[in-house]
Parts: structure tokens; C-alpha cells; sequence
């Protein structure tokens, strides 16, 4: 392959393009189309098969079906300009910030209900509604510390919500992996750009996790807790813990006695104030939820509830990401903040209305249809692509538990340049900014995991799926700060870390990590 086939054939395509336009190149593009126009093919393989290997080399895997990967990285940046994130991290905030005054509301007053902006059953029916966490308030207010906001770039360039991620949002550490491998993988091409940079995450949510500690703890200790190394998220579980020099703990390690959390440590009990959980709510208290769960810990929920301990992110979250409720967040949104929405869904019909439920059966070729508890794109029919026999099956489905399913529209996700076997091509992205509640504020990070299918024509971006991820470069204006300080993924220590131990020791689990 030579240098001018690297970009041969690239286009047009359908949708949006973010390296090409109707006129052409765009200017955000013009350095990285550069910089590999210049460089060997053979270069540019060399350079990207070096990020895979130094991947596999460090442990940076994700798991399918019980077998660790390493985590497809792209050599092509995504780039993303001042303006366009201004008004991502705009339309993510006003959406957590809606999400934490209904999840409020929820389990609170429910005035929502009385003031019909969603219909009482749309939330109690839901998988991820417990009623065993009604009335628990917590300490700071914030349930959401963490959320991943999924968003795609419609034909018109629009950034658009695709689903919500309230509950236990991954794919974090795949942000701070690529910047460092990014960075010196192609610094030629990093140092002709002003990059804001990713690594302030993991002092962010300390900050956040710390602020949450309940009355009268000025210092708390703060833990992760992981369902163990068989967990598909485990690399990131202990990436977070070690970058926020805290214990990364098992439900084996903790124990509750007089409606407080203790820490088993080789100097005895010691206190947990805040429990930074990649648990799903249903294995995290043998008590009140699943009996047969050994990944969690009893009585976790009555120290909860006693004020004694937070859970971040707070159980019953789910509520929020169900996708039936995905429809309603427009609304929420006008009647707990009296705005407009920044950043729209994706058109969505509830196929538990009957109207709407005939309309989607007379186009089930047309639609994608998604179960609304769904996670990591399993259940998804995409209409024009299944066959026959599929469409009665998915059919059959509906009508036997219309409220279990939403369509919505083909959606032609835009492309981003993506080394292939062919070359540099067009592939399909979505993009999850990730955001952090502190009480005070919510911060977003800049830029987020953008997720790859690689596959050409492939819709479904989840590395389940076949799909990898790509550094992405939200660009600085003049006057904001670049200096990426990347220690936090090095080995840090802190006196809480110092002044405990714990053993670890492998679990085979589920994960429902989104």
C-alpha cells in the first residue's frame, strides 16, 4: 500500500463525515490528514500494531463471554472542536442535573406523578425500580455521582442522546489509557494541537465520592468495591482505586456490625464511610435483594438507610437509564430545571402506547427496536438487517410485553477516519462524555469514550460487538489551560492506603456494566 491509497476510497458517505465535508477536508482535520499522509503505510501499521501490544502488555483488556481482549484502539484521533463540546458539556450537565431532581422525586414526594409529566406505572413497573431504597435520602443530595451520557451526531452534524447511564457507567479508563498511548504513540500529530486534557478524572471523583460522605465524617474512607477479576470492568475497577490511592475491596472484605460498614484490615476493623460500588443493585445485599449473592454485603442497605454509609453510585438508579423513561427526560427537563433541552433524543416511539405500538409493528423492517433494560446493545433487532424470521420472532415479543420495548429510527451514526485493513476509512462512532457530581457542580469530562465500530457498515459500536475506541481530542481555545498531568496512572499511595490491607481473591460474576 502506498502513501496516496492510505486515504483511497475514503467517501463519500452516507451521513455525517467529520473529516470531510461538502466542500472538502475540514480544518479540524487538516494537520492529522497531514501528518499520516506523510508518513509510510508501513509506518503508520508499525505505530498502530505498537499501541495493541503495549495494551496487552499492561493489562488493558475488556472481557466477552469469559475471555479477556485487549481493547481495540484506533490510531486516528477523534477531534471535536471548542464550540461543538460547548454544547455537549452543556446538554450533559442539564441532563444529570434533571436526572438527580427525578430520581429525587422518585423515591421522595412524587410529585412528577401528581403533576402527570410521567405516568406513576412507567416507573414502578420498571426492572430497576426498588422500592427498598424509598425515603433514603442521601448525604449531600446526589445520587448520580457518576453518569455516561451516550451521544451520536445525527446527518446534520447534531449531537444527539442515545441513552442514559446512571447506574454503574464504564469505560473511563479507556480514556485515560488512550490519551497516554495516544500521546506518545503519535506525538508529532498531539503537539500541532491544543488538547484539553483527561487526566484531572480520577482527583474529580475522589473530590465528588469524598463530598458524599455521611454528617459529621470530615475525613472519610472511601473504598471500590469489585465483584472480583472475572468482572468484564475489572481492569477499571483497579485502575480507578489506584489512581485515587484507595482500597479496591471485595463484598467478602467488608462487614456490617451495628448499622455501620467495617473494613477488614490486618490491624483490625476499621470504618467505610463510602462505597464507591461496580456491583450491580442486585447482588450488593443478600438481605434486600438477591439471597444467593456472595459478591455483596448484608445489611449494606439498613447502613445506608441508617445514614452511616453512601453507596455511589445510590442503588435504584436504574430507574433512570430504563429506556422507557429515556422518552420522558425532555419532559423532566422542562419541569425540574423550566428549560429547554440542549441536547435532543432520538426520535423514539413507547410500544407500550397502543397508537404508537400499531405504527411500530406495520414498520418493524423500518426500525430498530431495544428492550428498554437492555445494556451493551444485547437484544437489539435492527430492522432493515434481520430476517424474516427474526421480525416474527421480535413481533411475538412486543405484543406478549409492549412495555419492555422502545423503536426508534435508523439512526446513521456519523463516521470518523478509522485505520482498516484497506486503509484509512469512514467508520461509524457514539461518543459517552462521562460526568461528575460533587453536590455543587456537575464536571464534565472532555471528551469521553468514543467507541468504534469496525466493521464497515456496522451500527453497534460495543466492543462486544466487535468494535474498538479512539483518543478524543476536544480542542483548547487559546486561553485554556493543556498540560496533561498524567500521574494519575501511575502508583499512588495515600495514608488511607498505607494504613490498610485487604486480600483479594478471584469471583466469577455477571456484569451488567454499561
Amino acid at each position: 500500500m502506498t502513501q496516496a491509497q492510505l486515504f483511497e476510497g475514503y467517501g463519500p458517505v452516507a451521513g455525517y463525515d467529520e473529516m470531510y465535508g461538502e466542500s472538502g477536508l475540514r480544518d479540524l482535520y487538516t494537520a492529522v490528514h497531514a501528518a499520516f499522509g506523510k508518513m509510510p503505510p508501513e509506518e503508520v501499521r508499525q505505530r498502530a500494531e505498537g499501541l495493541a501490544s503495549s495494551y496487552l502488555e499492561q493489562g488493558i483488556t475488556f472481557g466477552v463471554a469469559g475471555e479477556e481482549r485487549p481493547f481495540p484502539l484506533d490510531i486516528v484521533p477523534r477531534i471535536i472542536e471548542a464550540d461543538a463540546w460547548d454544547e455537549v458539556e452543556a446538554g450533559v450537565k442539564q441532563r444529570v442535573k434533571a436526572l438527580e431532581a427525578f430520581l429525587a422525586d422518585a423515591y421522595g414526594a412524587g410529585e412528577l406523578f401528581r403533576d402527570g409529566v410521567v405516568p406513576r406505572k412507567t416507573v414502578v413497573t420498571s426492572s430497576h425500580y426498588h422500592r427498598v431504597v424509598a425515603g433514603i435520602d442521601p448525604a449531600n443530595g446526589v445520587r448520580i455521582h457518576v453518569a455516561g451520557i451516550d451521544l451520536i451526531r445525527d446527518g446534520n452534524g447534531d449531537f444527539r442522546v442515545l441513552e442514559d447511564n446512571a447506574r454503574v457507567p464504564s469505560g473511563v479508563s479507556y480514556v485515560m489509557t488512550n490519551r497516554r498511548a495516544m500521546s506518545g504513540g503519535l506525538p508529532e500529530v498531539f503537539a500541532h494541537h491544543r488538547i484539553r486534557p483527561v487526566a484531572r478524572y480520577s482527583r474529580q471523583l475522589l473530590s465528588a465520592l469524598r463530598a458524599a460522605a455521611p454528617a459529621g465524617v470530615s475525613d472519610p474512607t472511601v473504598v471500590v468495591l469489585t465483584p472480583g477479576v472475572y468482572n468484564s470492568a475489572y481492569f477499571e475497577h483497579t485502575l480507578l482505586a489506584r489512581t485515587m490511592g484507595v482500597e479496591l475491596v471485595e463484598g467478602r472484605d467488608l462487614v456490617c456490625h451495628g448499622g455501620r460498614v467495617m473494613m477488614r484490615t490486618t490491624d483490625g476493623l476499621a470504618p467505610v464511610h463510602v462505597i464507591y460500588r461496580r456491583i450491580d443493585d442486585e447482588f450488593l445485599d443478600p438481605l434486600a435483594f438477591r439471597a444467593d449473592s456472595t459478591l455483596g454485603v448484608p445489611g449494606l442497605i439498613n447502613a445506608a438507610r441508617a445514614g452511616n454509609v453512601t453507596i455511589a453510585n445510590a442503588v435504584g438508579n436504574g430507574v433512570a437509564d430504563d429506556k422507557l423513561l429515556y422518552t420522558y427526560v425532555p419532559d423532566l427537563i422542562r419541569y425540574y430545571l423550566h428549560e429547554e433541552p440542549i441536547l435532543r433524543n432520538v426520535d423514539t416511539w413507547r410500544c407500550g402506547d397502543a397508537d404508537q405500538r400499531e405504527e411500530v409493528l406495520d414498520r418493524l423492517d423500518e426500525l430498530v427496536l431495544k428492550p428498554v433494560d437492555g445494556s451493551g446493545g444485547k437484544g437489539i433487532v435492527i430492522g432493515p438487517a434481520a430476517t424474516r424470521e427474526e421480525l416474527d420472532e421480535l413481533r411475538a415479543k412486543v405484543i406478549a410485553a409492549p412495555r419492555d420495548w422502545i423503536a426508534q429510527p435508523v439512526v446513521s451514526l456519523s463516521t470518523v477516519p478509522t485505520l482498516v485493513e484497506d486503509g484509512i476509512r469512514p467508520r461509524h462512532v457514539d461518543l459517552r462524555p462521562f460526568a461528575v457530581n460533587d453536590g455543587d457542580d456537575v464536571w464534565v469530562l472532555p471528551g469521553g469514550l468514543t467507541r468504534v465500530a469496525l466493521p464497515e457498515g456496522e451500527l453497534i459500536v460495543n466492543s462486544s460487538r466487535g468494535g474498538g475506541s479512539k483518543d478524543t481530542w476536544v480542542l483548547a481555545r487559546p486561553t485554556e489551560p493543556i498540560e496533561e498531568v498524567d500521574d494519575d496512572l501511575e502508583t499512588h499511595s495515600s495514608s488511607q492506603s498505607q494504613s490498610q490491607s485487604q486480600t483479594m481473591a478471584p469471583v466469577p460474576v455477571p456484569s451488567r456494566e454499561a
